[in-house]
């Protein structure tokens, strides 16, 4: 397809979705959402029409325009987004080799394959209707993806604005939401070493035997750091977890791997996923430190 004979829609699409895989690549595969949509905004040059805002709706265009063609990508296994996180697959990074409107054009393409193999036929297939494809674009409005991503925000933002013993505190009732007893937690005032303990029994006789170090920061757990931690597991069936919400180095990350000892790492993606899974075994107490509000949405027919 010549990209003369695009609709704008389409063209102001192809520019987007391009921008927002280079942005993935930039940042190693992943990035939240929101960050990606802030990066792309300077990259992809906007005009007053790409700006305004629908109608009916009242979104912005651009915005709505990428949320909207990254359903395309996500069936073309060039994306995945789960949790606010948007992942680059190797296919997409791939797919960075054709131009921006041959890139588009798979990604469409494989949806439209899609939809054949599940009898979805409500989409109409005339792309070069600018009509058409403006008013399915306004009348998908804010998606699934978009509202579970401004609610994994909103969790990130109250993590981030606990003090480092409120957050300590956190990690140590979503141990104890997993079935673990948490004898020994780390006093105020307590600098290194380890800030939990937790056992599967009361009295720690049953394996595994965790010892936790918390981080409550902006920066990334370091290699030092994790080896620091990896030094403190002395006894058989020993287990270290460290929790970061800055998150790991990629040498922490080898590390962690590579570990003759078991150390598992936990960063604020993780850990936020964790508190959900377990959030309805916590106690009242426990849950107050996080406390979570479910909210139900007919799904949709794969």
């Amino acid at each position: 397809m010549n990209s003369k004979k695009l609709s704008k829609s389409r063209q102001l699409a192809a520019k987007l979705i391009y921008a927002a895989f280079k942005v993935l690549k930039k940042h190693g595969g992943e990035l939240l959402g929101k960050e990606v949509i802030k990066e792309v905004e300077k990259l992809v040059e906007l005009d007053e029409w790409a700006k305004s805002r629908y109608e009916k709706s009242g979104y912005i265009r651009w915005q709505s325009m990428l949320h909207f063609f990254t359903i395309d990508c996500m069936k073309a296994g060039f994306l995945i987004k789960k949790k606010g996180v948007w992942y680059l697959t190797p296919e997409g990074e791939n797919a960075l080799n054709l131009s921006e409107v041959e890139l588009l054009n798979a990604a469409t393409e494989a949806y439209k394959q899609w939809k054949i193999k599940n009898a979805d036929l409500t989409t109409s297939d005339d792309e070069s209707d600018e009509k058409k494809l403006e008013n399915n674009i306004e009348s998908e409005g804010i998606t699934l993806d978009e509202i579970e991503q401004l609610a994994i925000e909103g969790i990130r933002k109250d993590i981030v604005s606990k003090n480092p013993y409120e957050f300590q505190e956190l990690a140590a009732a979503l141990l104890r939401g997993m079935g673990y007893f948490t004898p020994f937690v780390a006093p105020r005032g307590k600098d290194g070493g380890v800030d939990i303990i937790a056992y599967r029994d009361p009295l720690g006789t049953i394996s595994p035997r965790i010892k936790v170090q918390v981080k409550h920061r902006q920066i990334s757990a370091t290699v030092e750091e994790i080896r620091q931690l990896m030094g403190l597991l002395q006894k058989d069936g020993d287990v270290g977890i460290f929790i970061s919400t800055g998150g790991f180095t990629p040498d922490a990350k080898t590390t962690a791997r590579s570990s003759h000892v078991h150390v598992e790492l936990i960063d604020l993606s993780r850990l936020i996923d964790l508190w959900q899974e377990f959030y309805p075994k916590l106690s009242d107490e426990d849950k107050s430190k996080l406390p979570l509000l479910p909210i139900y949405f007919l799904a949709q027919s794969a």
